[in-house]
């Protein structure tokens, strides 16, 4: 075992820790700015509204559905903030108010009305509120189940699997964080612990270069040279402590068109053979499994004999002297090339030292059999010491005395007189 190469033995998980949530979301704002997709709500005295005309004025209603979002009250005649980032009003040129705030908006939009002599000085009143933030909507895509079963200490889907979600998500909060949270939280143990975003496509005249975690990754060989590239991010949720984290600020961002995606874990399992119980089984996510655990998870013989507990019926412990337990485990890994390799551990070493295990990957193989002098200690234990003697040790026209020895493999030894059988003279 300690000649494999290190690069096959897989990297431990268990150093890894859940990343500060905060870094999925964006900060808030010190104001809000605005952007196209706005819709303001502005009055223009003597341009849009007069004196004598009632204000239109907006305010959410008294009672809500849980999770509405409530609006602040905001009065004035709808305008939507175009492409461009400007709104287009009566009399005047489109007025730009991309980036800007609320009353920075309404002082460009007095100072334009000015400027065209349309409001005298003096009686510019102008007043400029938010009527409907912009949305940006957002599809999340969830390959897990709906529930689970438990079957022999294993976590199993059950239900359906995969679920969809169309989401709008407001400014400033069209992010990863809110995302997840508006579609029932983290991945379940069935998916990834991580999120893919796949961003709007774009066209590009030849395949994008070498790929890095956290920007656009090579073209998928489903798309020819020229033909639409989509954009896709890898978000891991946990990250060794110290380390930096694979995704910058700019990433958790949605945008209108983006899809979310959990990916299920269906490919992480592995398998039992020989002396174990045969069966896949489902690998713990976000925590390391060396082989000796991954016997003790399968109720695999581990140093009782070779005992199989899953059709255990009676005592734990055998008469006699018993058997020794298999100890040769051979683990069936696959290479990168598309290969197999067979890496042997000593159960017996690593017990007592850990550097002589080794951690279960996704695919693996194992097949738990006996070493050569275990298989000879249990033939000569199971044929040498595996008899039965009976004989008459007395016997007159009285009674009849019988002495019976067994082996200790066959009953729990016993040497005496069995039973007095009285005859007739």
């Amino acid at each position: 075992m300690r000649h494999v190469d290190p690069h096959l033995l897989g990297k431990p998980k268990d150093v890894a820790k859940t990343i500060p949530l905060s870094l999925l979301g964006q900060p808030a704002p010190d104001v809000y700015r605005l952007a196209a997709e706005d819709v303001l709500g502005v009055w223009v005295e003597s341009v849009l509204g007069d004196k004598g005309v009632v204000l239109p004025v907006y305010a959410a209603p008294a009672v809500q559905i849980r999770d509405q979002r409530r609006l602040p009250p905001a009065a004035g005649y709808p305008v939507a903030v175009r492409e461009d980032g400007s709104v287009a009003l009566p009399l005047i040129d489109p007025v730009p108010v991309q980036g800007l705030s609320l009353g920075q908006a309404e002082d460009a939009i007095r100072a334009a009305y000015s400027k065209k002599g349309i409001l005298p000085p003096g009686k510019e009143r102008v007043l400029v509120t938010l009527l409907q933030p912009r949305t940006y909507h957002v599809v999340v895509v969830r390959q897990e189940s709906n529930g689970t079963v438990a079957v022999s200490d294993v976590t199993i889907p059950g239900g359906k699997r995969g679920t969809g979600h169309l989401v709008d998500l407001p400014a400033y909060e069209n992010d990863v964080l809110h995302a997840l949270m508006q579609t029932g939280g983290l991945p379940g143990l069935d998916a990834y612990n991580a999120v893919i975003i796949q961003r709007g496509v774009s066209l590009k005249a030849a395949p994008p270069g070498p790929a890095r975690l956290g920007a656009p990754l090579d073209t998928p060989p489903c798309f020819a040279e020229g033909g639409p590239v989509p954009q896709v991010i890898h978000i891991p949720l946990r990250s060794p402590p110290g380390v930096p984290v694979p995704f910058g600020p700019q990433d958790v961002i949605l945008q209108s068109g983006d899809v979310v995606f959990l990916e299920a874990r269906d490919a992480e399992v592995f398998y039992t053979g020989g002396l174990l119980p045969p069966g896949e089984f489902i690998l713990p996510r976000d925590i390391d499994l060396d082989v000796v655990g991954a016997i003790t998870r399968v109720r695999g013989p581990l140093v009782n004999g070779a005992f199989g507990t899953n059709t255990l019926a009676g005592n734990l412990i055998n008469p006699g002297i018993g058997n020794p337990s298999p100890s040769l485990l051979s683990v069936l890994r696959r290479t990168p090339d598309g290969g197999r390799i067979i890496i042997r551990v000593n159960l017996n070493r690593a017990l007592r030292d850990p550097r002589e295990t080794i951690l279960v990957q996704p695919g693996d193989v194992l097949i738990l059999q006996e070493q050569p002098s275990e298989a000879l200690a249990r033939f000569f234990t199971q044929t040498f010491f595996n008899f039965s003697l009976s004989w008459q040790a007395i016997h007159n026209r009285f009674l009849t005395g019988v002495v019976d020895v067994n082996a200790p493999q066959n009953i729990p030894a016993r040497i005496g007189i069995t039973n007095v059988v009285p005859t007739t003279p």
